[in-house]
């Protein structure tokens, strides 16, 4: 799906962009319909049925919504159908078999583990599918009676398989009503280039060394090792998954459509809670608005705060994959999350910077230790690696993974940080004509670079793409 995708963007983007200018307004959703099906089929041909599904499941709950529009109980029968079949449909694909083997191994029975292939991005396009229905249900929208233009919101091709995960409510005045120009284009552009660059500049290289680490025997890596290991996988998934989002807001802006922002510079955060508000953003905006909210929030008192953010980093574990290694993880940050509402939070503001930001990264990447690892017993066994526990704090590999990969992890440093958009935004206050003239080309050497890597490149996984 990674290669077809990029084989897509850089071949048949042009031909979908010069149509999508030349087409009157009215035929412009429907190419993007189009487009969007025929980019997720290029990939995943079996199950684009399943989106279409799903799709045409939510448009109807909301038609059905509107004509019962007197008639509460009516309504909210339509409302629990949407969200059970779309939970249904996670549930059968993506959840089966981590409850069968679950219950295989609770009950020691064998129930047959049909091992259904993942569709890809079967957790963005629901979840967005269902803001609609949700939003329609409780009148922060009004119903999209048009289907090629609900249908053409379902199906955004730049976002459809790795989000930011687009609520209706956040463009339904697009989605009839958008303006096209020459400077929102030139802007697109850029957005995306700067997420290519992120993506297979920075992601694919720096994830060839924890691509190495991960293979080895973690019962006998050093200290340094295991560090320099996950330090490169927590850059990865950073550089990876925000890089789609700016390629998926960029494509999304050509478009004449403004995505909401998923990252923020996450690792300068000074507290846990703070991390999560700037990674991840859409998914942290879906949970709040859709389970933690209904749920009460903070408004009944702090214990049911407690148990209310502890349902959400449930789900949100289980959201991003069907194991027990992303439950823990998922209670790991609710845990941390709590321990900083009972008054841990504000120890931390009064921290010097420097500590509180230090303290946030170094428990964020042990997360992420959980997160890429296969079971919880590996993940424990990689920890105790990195806290000296194989009594070796370091050799040879260690330092040859450091210095063949130096300039890069300080790059990714640096570039994890907004150290180069404030140098870029004073340049161009102090040279504004200049600045209009680097820009663009070093947008076309961004173009060509990255173009000569995929070519060459045979390690190009979208990490993203499996949820």
């Amino acid at each position: 799906m990674v290669f077809s995708s990029l084989i897509f963007l850089y071949f048949f983007l042009p031909i979908v962009m010069i149509l999508y200018f030349i087409l009157p307004s009215k035929y412009k959703n429907l190419l993007i319909f189009i487009s969007g099906l025929f980019f997720y089929a290029w990939g995943e041909p079996k199950y684009v049925i399943i989106m279409i599904l799903s799709t045409i499941i939510d448009y109807t709950a909301g038609r059905l919504m509107d004509y019962f529009d007197n008639s509460p109980r009516k309504r909210t029968i339509c409302l629990l159908v949407s969200v059970i079949m779309n939970l249904g449909l996670l549930a059968v694909f993506k959840y089966s078999s981590f409850l069968i083997t679950t219950i295989n191994s609770l009950f020691g029975i064998n129930i047959p583990d049909p091992q259904l292939p993942l569709p890809i991005g079967i957790s963005f396009y629901t979840f967005q599918s269902m803001s609609y229905t949700i939003d329609l249900y409780l009148r922060k929208i009004k119903v999209q009676k048009n289907v090629i233009s609900f249908t053409s919101y379902v199906t955004l091709f730049p976002q459809i398989v790795a989000g930011p995960i687009v609520r209706y409510e956040e463009v339904a005045n697009e989605i009839d009503n958008r303006t096209v120009s020459v400077s929102k284009v030139g802007e697109g552009i850029g957005k995306f280039l700067k997420g290519l660059a992120k993506k297979v500049l920075l992601a694919n290289n720096i994830g060839l060394v924890w691509t190495q680490v991960k293979a080895m025997d973690f019962t006998e890596i050093s200290a340094a090792t295991a560090w320099l290991g996950i330090l490169a996988f927590t850059f990865q998934i950073y550089f990876d998954f925000s890089g789609y989002s700016d390629m998926a807001m960029g494509l999304g802006k050509m478009l004449g459509f403004n995505f909401p922002v998923n990252f923020n510079h996450p690792y300068i955060s000074k507290s846990i809670s703070e991390f999560w508000r700037r990674w991840h953003i859409t998914l942290g905006c879906w949970f709040r608005e859709y389970v933690y909210i209904p749920l009460g929030g903070n408004r009944k008192g702090l214990r049911r705060t407690i148990f209310n953010t502890f349902v959400v980093w449930t789900l949100t574990g289980l959201w991003h994959g069907a194991s027990w290694n992303f439950v823990l993880w998922g209670l790991y940050f609710g845990v941390l999350i709590a321990i900083e509402r009972l008054g841990w939070g504000k120890i931390l503001a009064k921290l010097p910077q420097g500590l509180s930001m230090l303290y946030t990264f170094v428990l964020v990447v042990l997360g992420w230790v959980l997160f890429d690892t296969n079971t919880i017993a590996d993940a424990w066994v990689f920890i105790k690696a990195m806290f000296g526990f194989n009594g070796v704090w370091g050799d040879s590999t260690a330092m040859y993974l450091f210095t063949g990969n130096a300039v890069i992890f300080v790059i990714c440093v640096l570039a994890s940080t907004n150290i180069f958009n404030v140098a870029v935004s004073r340049f161009d206050k102090k040279k504004p004509t200049l600045m209009k003239c680097i820009v663009p080309l070093a947008q076309l050497c961004v173009m060509v670079i990255c173009t000569a890597y995929l070519v060459d490149a045979s390690y190009n996984p979208f990490l993203y793409f499996r949820f």
